[in-house]
């Protein structure tokens, strides 16, 4: 089994669908493996983490918590995942992490590999590009946790990381996976063992994935799994039908949760046209008090079709709330807010829930008490379906706050399938 460690929820859905691509059996652990659960019918196994912004110390000691409890339960192999826009500061996450990860194993050099070209960043040059503009122009310059203002990627990971980076730049990929690897060999050997690699399409990674196939470590976001998981469903006991996932994708009863603010979420909030309630943090500086409300106003709209309940806001009003309450409260009364609001939803028989927003999507996880899922099908790439037969059945769609097409709430208020 391959073993993954994301740094979010978001990213674990996003990495277990890369996975599931190639009809791999993939289970999704949210914070930690449930023993009660086997893992033993599974080809993949991710554990999603909220470590993307926490201390450093933090984030090393849950990974490695991760990592132990994955290569106890058989995964020979470790992959760690973080956004396919290199979401870190200075201080970490990815840098620290990796080299914890890597002295656990005793991984020898270390990939970088980012690239997902279906969300539209690529590698080149050492340089990570969103669409067509660099990352430090794109709109991740003003993210409010992770500004990320240098688009060089050695150079970002050089500031987080005590080892030296090297870069195997794109003609070397080009040249095929023998050349990667012996590029690889020869930057360990001169002492780099971090190690990042260019690439600007699935060709690309796919010389990378059969470069680095056998290693004991490596990171990147769901571009990169998705390579290593085409060259995995080629093995014996692949491609088998999921039935859990098959069975609770009857799930019927949807609500939405929106706690992101970003620009494409607000653009799929704009397209909805059922009953909405935005949540207001300076009004109500209250999380039970939201909760209360937003509760009541679902059992009067109830019957009116599937319900929104967001707390997005423009930039200009979300910065006045952070001035107000300050960041990190305000952002803590909306996220136990949505949580609240999620267990209260479910127990009034809401079966299907589609969630946006990372930090929010983890919160609606704890309140729910969910601890694992079966991956199914995407509704947008990067956003699988989760279904979750304990501690009760309900379809989950975790969203990252920047992804999917701007329809995609509205098409996933549908009922989903599964593989």
């Amino acid at each position: 089994m391959i073993g993954v460690i994301a740094d979010d929820l978001t990213g674990a859905t996003d990495v277990a669908a890369a996975f599931a691509s190639a009809a791999l059996r993939v289970g999704l652990f949210f914070g930690a493996i449930d023993d009660a659960a086997s893992a033993g019918d599974f080809d993949v196994v991710v554990v999603g983490l909220k470590t993307r912004t926490v201390p450093a110390a933090d984030a090393v000691a849950a990974s490695l918590t991760a990592a132990r409890a994955l290569r106890a339960r058989g995964c020979g192999r470790l992959f760690f995942k973080y956004c396919s826009t290199f979401d870190s500061s200075p201080a970490g996450n990815i840098g620290p992490v990796a080299e914890a990860l890597a002295a656990e194993v005793d991984a020898g050099p270390v990939v970088f590999v980012p690239t997902t070209p279906v969300q539209g960043r690529t590698v080149y040059q050492g340089h990570l590009f969103v669409g067509e503009v660099l990352l430090s122009e794109s709109t991740m310059r003003d993210h409010p946790l992770t500004p990320m203002t240098d688009a060089n990627l050695p150079r970002v990971l050089a500031a987080q990381a005590t080892c030296p980076v090297g870069l195997v730049a794109h003609d070397t990929v080009r040249a095929g996976s023998d050349a990667i690897a012996a590029r690889i060999a020869d930057l360990h050997a001169r002492g780099d063992d971090f190690i990042v690699v260019d690439a600007v399409g699935d060709d690309d990674l796919d010389q990378v994935a059969r470069a680095v196939r056998a290693n004991r470590l490596v990171t990147g976001a769901a571009g990169l799994a998705a390579a290593l998981a085409r060259i995995a469903a080629s093995a014996p006991g692949a491609n088998r039908p999921d039935e859990t996932a098959v069975r609770l994708a009857s799930a019927t009863t949807v609500a939405v949760l929106a706690g992101s603010c970003s620009a494409r979420t607000r653009e799929q909030i704009a397209r909805w046209r059922g009953p909405a309630l935005r949540l207001d943090a300076i009004a109500v500086p209250d999380s039970d008090a939201l909760a209360r409300d937003a509760l009541a106003w679902y059992d009067r709209t109830r019957g009116e079709g599937a319900p929104l309940i967001s707390s997005c806001a423009d930039p200009q009003t979300l910065r006045r709330a952070q001035q107000t309450l300050g960041a990190d409260r305000a952002a803590e009364i909306i996220e136990h807010a949505l949580g609240l609001i999620a267990v209260g939803l479910t127990e009034r028989g809401v079966n299907r829930l589609i969630v946006a927003g990372g930090e929010t999507s983890g919160e609606v996880v704890r309140a729910l008490g969910v601890m694992h899922g079966r991956v199914g099908a995407e509704a947008a790439p990067g956003v699988p379906w989760i279904f979750v037969d304990r501690p009760a059945p309900v379809a989950l769609l975790l969203k990252s706050g920047n992804y999917g097409d701007p329809d995609l709430l509205v098409r996933a208020a549908g009922v989903p399938d599964a593989h």
